[in-house]
């Protein structure tokens, strides 16, 4: 009989490209999962893996594995979840992705509540991007994602995933406070034209936003300095080397010598989104993390404009 933890094996390898990187998303190490496929290949009596450069890919006969054996682990995981729902247990391991600033905003913060209230509850954070995290979740990789979503920049969501909104986040301009753009209350798109932004790394969502913000100015954003780290763009703007666009939730303490201005026209507003596969819909663990998730007290509600809500962050969100 086919072994289902090698099925699983399988399907992170082709869904990462190698031994190692399946390894590091299932938590197992390298040899683990080898041995899984190896066990696998004896079981069905066919190579399942063939090397192509530094790298592996699916023969044939794998490639018929993980797409017909993929129903079968949804439908394995559908029964999982029907079992713990009929049981109401909140328990067993759960792994949680999402992009920085709302692990640090949004999860770290309730995690310890929901582990002390249901201590058979095992979650496994990890931090990654959004488009990497959606993929994680509909592969099978994780079960519950946070993602973001900035006004019309696309994030394409599969069909098998459910989406539940969390939150709503606004970013703010961050200036120097001797900065003249300091003195304003808020501040529309035209009124940066020219101005020297540091930016997050070309093709990030928070890049796409900040271009697309400057339509209709006939102009694009002059970026002067890249950075992956919104706790670094906070550094280069008190050094006064620019401005920087910088989402609430999570954002670091901006002390005296930087101010938030609110943009307006459009106001740069992010939807905090949860995905989870609809097969585990009815688990009561995710069903748990996800309402503490929304239950979560947004810091960033609770000031806006010039001086605004100051938490941590980083922006290879």
């Amino acid at each position: 009989m086919i072994d289902l933890t090698s099925m699983v094996a399988l399907r992170a390898v082709d869904a990462h490209g190698s031994v190692v990187e399946a390894a590091d998303a299932l938590g197992f190490t390298p040899s683990a999962v080898s041995q899984q496929v190896k066990r696998l290949e004896r079981q069905v009596g066919l190579p399942l893996l063939e090397r192509v450069g530094r790298g592996v890919m699916l023969t044939h006969a794998g490639r018929h594995l993980v797409d017909e054996g993929s129903r079968l682990l949804a439908d394995m995981e559908a029964l999982e979840s029907g079992l713990h729902e009929q049981a109401t247990t909140v328990a067993g391991r759960l792994r949680l992705t999402a992009f920085s600033t709302a692990m640090r905003g949004l999860i770290a913060p309730v995690a310890r509540d929901l582990l002390a209230a249901h201590p058979g509850l095992a979650l496994t954070l990890s931090e990654r991007e959004p488009w990497d995290t959606v993929d994680l979740v509909a592969t099978g990789h994780s079960e519950i994602g946070v993602v973001h979503s900035w006004g019309d920049v696309p994030l394409s969501i599969p069909d098998h995933l459910v989406t539940t909104e969390l939150h709503r986040d606004v970013a703010d301009m961050i200036v120097h406070r001797d900065h003249p753009l300091a003195q304003l209350a808020k501040v529309t798109p035209h009124d940066l034209v020219g101005e020297s932004w540091i930016a997050t790394p070309e093709g990030t969502i928070c890049h796409q936003w900040l271009n697309r913000m400057y339509a209709g100015t006939g102009h694009l954003p002059q970026i002067a300095h890249v950075s992956m780290e919104f706790d670094s763009h906070l550094a280069l703007v008190r050094a006064g080397l620019g401005i920087a666009l910088i989402p609430r939730m999570g954002r670091a303490e901006l002390g005296v010598d930087l101010v938030a201005v609110r943009v307006v026209d459009p106001v740069p507003t992010r939807a905090i989104l949860a995905v989870h596969r609809r097969t585990m819909g009815a688990s009561p663990a995710v069903t748990t993390v996800l309402a503490a998730l929304a239950g979560q007290h947004d810091p960033g509600r609770s000031g806006s404009g010039r001086n605004g809500p100051q938490k941590s962050a980083e922006a290879s969100d």
